[in-house]
């Protein structure tokens, strides 16, 4: 457990009252927290008693933790809400980063603006009384409330113009957002007695049993299986806000129940090529994104397309890519390598998928010409060609991508530059 701040108990501390607003927190945090969890709290702190830090601390993570990647936004609230004595201007200045001087200058940590988001959500909350404190002050009203006019306005808005604020509410859209794809019929079949094609050798097979005469036409029907999504992410300097908001949605899709994807499969390339998969399967959206930023350790910094292309189609190709993929290649396609190796690994990846579909935030702009070398060696080897710069456009995507004739922007541009 990570060391905090001394815990100061008041003389009146009100502790039913504020380990039922401590649970509403955590379930805004999204841990799944009703009635019963916060009766059992505070029965729990009746019996175990409230003069040992670790043990308050132990005793409700017991009654509000069921999960392995709900203790970081647990811990996170924790502290805010009950160690920190200046937890309101902690919080604000988190929030507010134009604020300074509240908090210490550090980098922060995973869970903690989730944390922080969650506790100031709403206006009339109460707060943790401080006995110290004068009884008139200044009242603090946060209105956090989402309009639909705001969502609106969220939809077409550019990641990267978008405020801390917007950012973190066009998060909270991303997560609700859903991938669904249609199922590949396979050469396969199975057992079906409302099928269409007959099944000779169960039909002789019940003959049999029925002493050679033939009562019953057994049919059949193709099985049905769903394909792998891979998605290739360019985490360049250009492309940095992107690849965030991106990631967060893929994040979204990875751990939604009833997507219909077989397996998800996430790659970060800038200078090298880094395979992230594994901690998209972490539920924890904050914690998912922060192991994986560790890991990726060319974050914003240079792009060479083409040589990690080559290293994924060299390693990767034939442990995901199997059965039908549907790959999304998110960059801005501005590489400065051999423009020719470019083109070849981009074929390669198309042949050994099912729908290669190519996402590119400068298609945001009106005047976008398919002029860059990288571009022009890319774009004929791609099925769809899209933006990816809103959650507008992330939403097109979602309805296209099972559209096997989607060709997005791709047949503009490839005439513009036969022209």
């Amino acid at each position: 457990m990570p060391e905090y701040l001394p815990l100061d108990i008041p003389d009146d501390p009100k502790l039913t009252q504020n380990i039922t607003w401590f649970a509403r927190a955590l379930r805004k945090a999204g841990l799944p927290i009703g009635p019963g969890r916060v009766i059992d709290a505070i029965r729990a702190v009746e019996a175990a008693g409230f003069t040992s830090k670790q043990d308050f601390f132990w005793t409700l993570h017991a009654c509000f933790v069921s999960r392995p990647e709900h203790r970081t936004v647990f811990s996170q609230v924790f502290r805010l809400y009950w160690r920190d004595p200046r937890y309101l201007e902690h919080m604000m200045a988190m929030m507010l980063p134009a604020v300074r001087g509240v908090q210490e200058e550090r980098a922060g940590q995973a869970g903690e603006k989730r944390a922080a988001e969650a506790l100031l959500d709403g206006a009339n909350r109460d707060m943790p009384q401080d006995q110290t404190a004068s009884e008139e002050g200044t009242e603090i009203e946060i209105d956090a409330s989402l309009t639909i006019s705001t969502e609106e306005k969220l939809r077409t808005l550019d990641f990267e113009q978008m405020s801390t604020e917007e950012i973190a509410q066009a998060k909270r859209m991303l997560s609700r957002m859903k991938l669904p794809v249609q199922p590949i019929k396979s050469r396969r079949t199975k057992a079906n007695p409302l099928g269409h094609r007959p099944d000779w050798r169960a039909t002789m097979r019940n003959s049999m049993r029925q002493g050679g005469e033939l009562q019953m036409l057994a049919k059949k029907s193709p099985r049905i299986r769903w394909p792998n999504l891979v998605v290739i992410c360019d985490i360049s300097g250009s492309m940095s806000q992107y690849s965030r908001m991106v990631l967060h949605f893929l994040h979204a899709v990875a751990n939604t129940k009833g997507a219909g994807w077989a397996k998800v499969y996430g790659f970060t390339f800038g200078t090298r090529l880094t395979n992230i998969s594994r901690h998209l399967a972490t539920r924890d959206v904050d914690t998912a994104l922060a192991a994986a930023g560790a890991e990726a350790q060319d974050w914003e910094g240079g792009t060479r397309i083409g040589e990690c292309l080559h290293d994924f189609n060299r390693d990767w190709s034939r442990r995901v890519m199997g059965q039908g993929a549907v790959v999304l290649l998110i960059s801005d396609g501005l590489d400065r390598g051999d423009p020719e190796a470019l083109a070849k690994e981009m074929q390669r990846l198309q042949l050994s998928a099912k729908r290669l579909i190519w996402l590119n935030p400068l298609l945001r702009w009106e005047g976008f010409a398919a002029k860059a070398q990288g571009i022009k060696a890319m774009l004929p080897h791609v099925d769809s060609f899209r933006a990816g710069h809103s959650i507008a456009t992330l939403e097109e995507l979602a309805e296209a991508i099972s559209r096997p004739d989607d060709l997005g922007e791709k047949a503009r541009l490839m005439a513009s530059m036969d022209g």
